[in-house]
């Protein structure tokens, strides 16, 4: 099994800047055999991106990355080979992405009260026909001048602690796990080493091991711009607790992510032990 793989990337049915068509696109470009469209809260993008992909060498995978809850962070469950169909699973992302209009409704708001008006309809705009987040928030105010970056907008304004942060409709990550579960689907945890937020003594371990327990199948350990040693580390812990380590670039499109779509490189044993994970449940 040679080639490329990315098995964490976005389209415009969340926060990417490419649509579907566009990500498949690119990804041929790129020289890819597999990707993962694992949009927030969405699988909106995937039908699209299988009939793109149709008739080529590239195999789209179809997933989802659900945003959860825990103190003082948000902990982010990405699932592969999700049941796009299952009422329930879409039911519980359509709750979630209908909670994150209200809650960029809330942040104009607050951000207005600081002395930073914003339209909500150009957030809109912004977000297009995907799933409306913080970083159609933050692209607007970088675009009224407010703030230089996307990244100070979270720093300064957007992020947890900050003053016009506004919370939403929670899952916890054992809910995710499972919701996944019941959809057919591979739990892996995203991007482990975000889930400390600002808890200095955060045992990530124990963290993935209580997961494991609820359900998890893998974790996010060949990630975007993450150093040797952290990729070591994490692939220790997989090792530890017999998940499937995964990776991916977290790709967003154009100058909007860590490294360029398929540059993260995944191990062929990866793609290998997911393949065998998805023929075993049939």
């Amino acid at each position: 099994m040679n080639g490329k793989y990315d098995l964490h990337a976005h389209t415009t049915a969340s926060d990417g800047t490419l649509s579907p068509t566009e990500l498949i696109e690119h990804a041929l470009r790129q020289g890819l055999n597999v990707l993962a469209v694992t949009d927030h809260d969405s699988t909106e993008g995937v039908h699209e991106a299988l009939v793109r992909a149709a008739g080529t060498r590239l195999e789209v995978w179809p997933g989802v990355e659900i945003s959860t809850d825990v103190t003082e962070a948000e902990v982010h469950v990405l699932g592969y080979f999700v049941n796009t169909t299952d009422p329930e699973f879409q039911a519980i992302l359509g709750r979630l992405r209908e909670s994150r209009v209200g809650r960029a409704e809330q942040m104009v708001a607050k951000l207005t009260s600081l002395g930073m008006p914003l339209s909500f309809e150009r957030v809109r705009q912004l977000a297009g026909t995907g799933a409306i987040g913080r970083p159609h928030v933050a692209q607007a105010m970088v675009e009224q001048g407010y703030v230089p970056s996307a990244k100070e907008a979270f720093t300064l304004y957007l992020g947890r602690n900050g003053p016009a942060y506004v919370d939403r409709f929670k899952l916890t990550p054992e809910d995710a796990v499972q919701l996944i579960q019941r959809a057919g689907g591979m739990p892996v945890l995203a991007h482990p080493t975000y889930c400390a937020g600002n808890n200095p003594n955060f045992d990530l371990t124990g963290f993935v091991r209580e997961l494991r327990e609820a359900g998890l199948a893998g974790i996010e350990c060949y990630y975007a711009d993450y150093s040797p040693e952290v990729v070591e580390s994490l692939v220790g812990i997989a090792r530890e607790l017999n998940l499937i380590p995964t990776g991916g670039t977290d790709y967003h499109g154009r100058n909007q992510s860590f490294v360029e779509l398929g540059e993260r490189t995944v191990p062929v044993e990866t793609l290998e032990r997911m393949r065998a994970w998805r023929l075993a449940r049939g």
